[in-house]
């Protein structure tokens, strides 16, 4: 960040390292998923049982982010960091913007269950590696391995040796962590500064705020609920938190928040299936920042929405946000499409956040792992499929010493 700051020409040089970075570990996620959850399912799961977690996962998604984007709306209506701006849509620079609108309204025109269905088995790895795409497979390859029993055995070994040489690469690419978030922070600060955030800082403040009530409060009393401090939690996987910090991107902690989840108690079988799922449709940050943003144009349009009309942005956004992840600029396409079904605010003025969201992404990508992270070991619990003791030893000594990529069984930690 000083670097960024001091010397904005070299911040932004550094920006290829945060995109290494990023791309190594998106190299790695497909494969890592889908090994996850074809052992997680095959391996002594039953096809009840992993429609049982689906469900029971859906559902807690459901509530919770009801919460996020319910949580949003208090605040922006509280706060109104929108009013005063009195921008002009007629100054706006339509755009700037044009190319989300048109990503927004191509993705809403496309049929959801053929976007999640591959062309051919292996175009879900290619692509982009969509995650919706390789979580179906994963789930149907698993489910069919189950179905064929023992004959299916030597599979499940060599899946289970491919698992970890995936793991240990992912263990080889997170020892450049560090320099790959350096990178793209002082990318960030050099290209943007932070002068210019000057007109933007209350929606900025306000959106953190409602992240942290909503990570200390909401989240907060559904771990105690489930017999844990959302605190220990944070420290627990402080390592993901900051590498998530500075890259901007839930998506590169996912393997090693597997991992962790596993060592705290959760099972492989509930691990597997919920990270992936609640990766795409529990984005509790995005809904906070969809509903925010959406009204924070409004305000600063000097746009009177009804209490109907915000409800409308709230559905709204609940729809527009599943499925999101597998999406470049994920938060601004989306925000984009939740615009386009309120005409009396226009998609141009998504331009007078354009500046900031980069900022706003780190909100956003901080309060979805957390989310999720907790979201699997309140499931884990709902299904009996969590060692408590193990949860509370863990958590009380700290995440020091784990060696990371390592998919040993959970609880083999080295201190």
């Amino acid at each position: 960040m000083l670097l960024g700051y001091f010397w904005p020409a070299a911040g932004i040089a550094l920006k290829p390292l945060g995109d290494g970075f990023i791309a190594l570990i998106k190299m790695l996620i497909a494969p890592v998923i889908f090994f996850t959850v074809v052992l997680g399912i095959a391996s002594g799961a039953h096809a009840r049982q992993v429609g049982r977690v689906a469900l029971k996962a859906v559902i807690y998604f459901e509530v919770v982010s009801t919460f996020a984007l319910v949580i949003g709306l208090f605040v922006i209506n509280g706060l109104k960091p929108g009013n005063g701006f009195n921008a002009d849509p007629a100054t706006l620079d339509a755009g700037a913007v044009a190319k989300y609108a048109a990503q927004a309204k191509e993705q809403s025109a496309v049929d959801f269950l053929l976007h999640i269905i591959p062309k051919t088995f292996t175009d879900a790895f290619t692509n982009g590696g969509d995650l919706l795409q390789v979580l179906l497979l994963a789930i149907m390859t698993g489910l069919a391995l189950m179905l064929m029993g023992e004959a299916a055995r030597p599979l499940l070994t060599v899946f289970e040796t491919l698992s970890k040489a995936f793991f240990k690469m992912i263990g080889m690419v997170m020892m450049l962590a560090p320099i790959g978030a350096g990178g793209a922070m002082a990318f960030t600060v050099g290209k943007y500064g932070v002068h210019s955030l000057a007109p933007l800082l209350k929606l900025m403040g306000s959106f953190y705020l409602t992240c942290l009530l909503f990570v200390l409060i909401v989240l907060g009393l559904v771990a105690r609920m489930a017999g844990f401090s959302i605190l220990l939690f944070l420290r627990y996987i402080r390592d993901e938190l900051l590498v998530v910090l500075g890259t901007s991107s839930s998506e590169v902690a996912l393997p090693q928040l597997m991992l962790k989840l596993e060592r705290l108690g959760c099972s492989k079988q509930v691990v597997g299936l919920v990270i992936p799922f609640g990766y795409s449709f529990n984005l509790d940050g995005t809904n906070i920042y969809l509903t925010m943003a959406a009204l924070f144009v409004a305000q600063a349009l000097n746009i009177d929405l009804t209490l109907s009309q915000q409800l409308g942005i709230l559905l709204v956004a609940m729809l527009t946000s599943k499925g999101a992840s597998g999406v470049t600029g994920a938060g601004f396409i989306t925000l984009a499409a939740t615009l386009m079904v309120v005409p009396s605010v226009p998609v141009a003025g998504l331009a007078l956040i354009l500046g900031i969201d980069r900022f706003m992404s780190e909100g956003r990508a901080l309060t979805n792992i957390i989310g999720n992270g907790v979201a699997t070991i309140v499931i884990a619990r709902w299904e009996n499929a969590l060692d408590r003791e193990r949860l509370a030893a863990e958590l009380a000594a700290g995440s020091q010493g784990i060696m990371l990529g390592e998919p040993e069984a959970a609880g083999a930690v080295r201190r």
